[in-house]
């Protein structure tokens, strides 16, 4: 088909109801994309790169620029039965040939041959015009509203179709033309809708190309981007108003975003009384349940102000403001109401409900936790210089919170009230406990930082390494994309407290004490049953180590994006864990000099030595032990390096003794210039065997000072024999 008609912009808009703002940047993303691959894989061309995704609380919408009216002509090629069972024995055409000619209507004389390595076939080809962009449209926007991930459709009315929310206009413009296309019961047309209030009537859209003016012209903004730097603008317009600093998090912008399509700010006021109440519990309420904006004095204290987003640009915006502050103030009641009464008990008093919570049927009670966790803070406590009495207290009162009234209605909140309930009442508790209380859940994700206090990270460590020792046993490790335990999270956390934190601890051994701490019900749950389908018997202490090791695993594998992070490469990660120090603190340590010497010049050369060394010995069995003989020492280069190997052992033990990896492999790194020219001049593996040994004891000896730091082997090395 050939047409001189040119490209021409292509918008969807589908109008419906209010959609779930959570939801709705998902949905208008995926939504886009199912147009634009429906469209290429129709072989419709178009500009996919400037693709526009649009979306308000009403509409889900794309805009596709240059979108061709068609489809380019196909060349097709049908490929029919073989020539020699296509022609019977007389030359003529056979019953299979006739068939397969007739069925791409044509004559048998119009066939071609179509020679090949495994023999001749008649083919049938052809020019199949490219169909109207128009004609394939309507099943392209089928296919992308069947892919949008909605986990739960509405049905509404009579009808037998489902979407999130009910439809209730459809537009289709390629250019000016409507696409003639039915959705949901809709028939495509050119009127959209403006702003429920401002614009309560139909909008003309004349072309694609003018949809976003003139819904702009109807109060509505389409373009999310255009309408966050409008709330970002807003805030900041009333801000000063505020007398304070507002804060807009960005999960709260996108909210508002996608809760509004004229947005417009206003600054009100609440009953300064409600400040005693924690301010985490008063912005938790205004950004959760109102979508409120708090506002914070210049000392970052939460201020009696805040600011709300109309969705409309009201003429008394004081009646706006009065229905928000009239909201507000019952939300501010009920937490005032439950952090008073909260208080009444005092912490520790909801110690015996833990007892009545079950925190996995096989691992007992939250309190069986908490008990876990306090014998295992008290050991760690001891190993690193922290109060011990301190670390048993604060890991006691670890969950208690979560049996208040507030964190009951604000579980984002647990923690946080337990360090204000702990330093509150007529015992409060010491100020390291109550800090502890809160900061052992750091990092909360992935931008938050570790507890700041040692008690808080004790805390945390022995937090997790019974979350992880427990959830293993049980036989409950992520699977996949399944992690409901959060046991990722945790083995990233327990990692970055011990290396950020400096806590240098024996990480197996602490696995081994939070596994052996667990009742045995874990161990048999976790075992499953055999074939027989009878229970498997339990060897509880191979269990243990067998787990202890797993578990260690997983958490240094958890430490492969933590440094890619940091811009530290795979290998020199692999070159550390091939030694599996079990002290993280030291795996951080070795892991840095091996990004240090990897910069040196001499550092590929070196690589490349180890690997060739590790080769020769894996080949021989890697089996030489003894003294080296320096009277069969033959030629200059062997003595130049057992000479040089000695004075870096010498060199090396008070840097090994330091722990100072950094100056041991700059120390090593002399070794360079010795170690080529003995492999110049020295022919490892002689036809002696008592030379051949004596040679292998020699390299046997200088991998061995190597990998007193890593198996530098596994860094990228200098071309060469290996």
């Amino acid at each position: 088909m050939n047409t001189n008609r040119k490209p021409a912009s292509l918008l969807i808009e589908i109008g419906t109801e209010e959609l779930p703002p959570h939801a709705l940047d998902a949905l208008a993303d995926a939504f886009a994309k199912g147009i634009v691959e429906g469209l290429e894989k129709s072989g419709v061309a178009l500009d996919a790169a400037t693709t526009k995704t649009y979306c308000s609380p009403r509409r889900l919408a794309v805009l596709v620029a240059a979108v061709a009216h068609e489809q380019p002509d196909q060349a097709i090629e049908r490929r029919g039965p073989a020539v020699a069972a296509g022609i019977d024995a007389d030359g003529q055409p056979g019953r299979a040939l006739i068939g397969f000619a007739s069925s791409c209507g044509v004559e048998v004389s119009a066939l071609a041959r179509l020679e090949t390595d495994k023999g001749a076939w008649f083919v049938h080809r052809a020019i199949q015009p490219g169909q109207a962009t128009a004609a394939l449209l309507p099943a392209v926007l089928a296919e992308a509203v069947k892919g949008l991930p909605i986990p739960k459709p509405m049905r509404w009315g009579e009808h037998e179709f489902a979407f999130v929310r009910p439809a209730h206009w459809l537009i289709m413009l390629h250019g000016s033309d409507i696409i003639p296309a039915e959705l949901f019961g809709l028939r495509a047309g050119r009127q959209s809708r403006g702003h429920r209030f401002h614009h309560d009537a139909p909008v003309h859209i004349a072309d694609a190309d003018s949809w976003l003016d003139a819904l702009r012209n109807a109060r509505v903004i389409a373009d999310p981007a255009e309408r966050r730097r409008r709330i970002v603008d807003e805030v900041a317009r009333v801000g000063g108003e505020s007398g304070g600093t507002p804060r807009l998090s960005a999960a709260l912008l996108d909210e508002i975003a996608n809760l509004t399509e004229w947005p417009v700010a206003i600054v009100c006021a609440f009953d300064p009384a409600f400040l005693d109440v924690p301010q985490e519990a008063l912005v938790m309420t205004m950004e959760t349940n109102q979508k409120f904006i708090p506002v914070f004095d210049a000392a970052g204290k939460l201020s009696a102000r805040f600011i709300g987003v109309a969705n409309i640009e009201s003429k008394d915006p004081a009646e706006i403001r009065k229905g928000y502050e009239r909201v507000i103030r019952p939300r501010f009641a009920d937490a005032k109401f439950f952090y008073d009464e909260d208080r009444k008990q005092g912490l520790e008093s909801f110690q015996e409900s833990l007892k009545s919570v079950t925190y996995q049927q096989s691992l007992g009670s939250v309190w069986d936790k908490c008990i876990r966790v306090a014998e295992l803070a008290r050991v760690i406590a001891n190993r690193v210089g922290v109060d011990a009495a301190l670390a048993t207290r604060a890991a006691a009162l670890s969950k208690c919170d979560l049996m208040t009234r507030m964190v009951g209605e604000f579980p984002e909140l647990q923690g946080i009230m337990g360090r204000y309930y702990a330093s509150q009442g007529h015992r409060p508790e010491p100020a390291e406990v109550a800090s502890a209380l809160d900061e052992f859940y750091r990092p909360r994700n992935a931008a938050d930082g570790i507890a700041h206090g040692r008690l808080g990270q004790v805390l945390a460590v022995a937090e997790r390494l019974d979350t992880l020792a427990g959830i293993f046993a049980v036989g409950m490790k992520p699977s996949g994309n399944k992690d409901p335990f959060a046991l990722r999270r945790a083995a990233l956390g327990l990692a970055r407290t011990l290396i950020e934190g400096g806590l240098d601890l024996d990480l197996k051994a602490h696995l081994a004490e939070a596994l052996a701490s667990l009742p045995e019900a874990a161990f048999v749950a976790g075992l499953g049953k055999g074939k027989d389908g009878k229970p498997l018997e339990l060897d509880a202490g191979k269990r243990r180590d067998e787990l202890a090791s797993e578990i260690f695993d997983f958490i240094i594998e958890r430490l492969r994006s933590y440094y890619a992070d940091q811009h530290i490469g795979s290998e020199a990660f692999e070159a550390v864990r091939a030694l599996s120090p079990t002290s993280l603190v030291d795996f951080d340590r070795r892991l840095h000099a091996v990004v240090a010497f990897a910069r040196l010049p001499e550092a590929h050369a070196l690589a490349a030595a180890n690997k060739r060394i590790g080769n020769i010995l894996r080949q021989v069995g890697d089996g030489a032990t003894g003294d080296i003989d320096a009277a069969l020492l033959e030629v200059d280069a062997e003595h130049e390096l057992f000479a040089a190997l000695a004075d870096a052992e010498t060199d090396s033990a008070p840097l090994i003794a330091a722990a100072d990896y950094v100056g041991l492999l700059q120390r090593m790194a002399l070794l360079r210039d010795p170690v080529d020219r003995y492999f110049d001049k020295v022919m490892v593996m002689a036809e002696d065997p008592v030379l051949r040994r004596n040679r292998l004891l020699l390299l046997g000896r200088l991998r061995r000072l190597f990998l007193r730091v890593a198996d530098i082997s596994l860094l990228p090395s200098a071309a060469g024999p290996a």
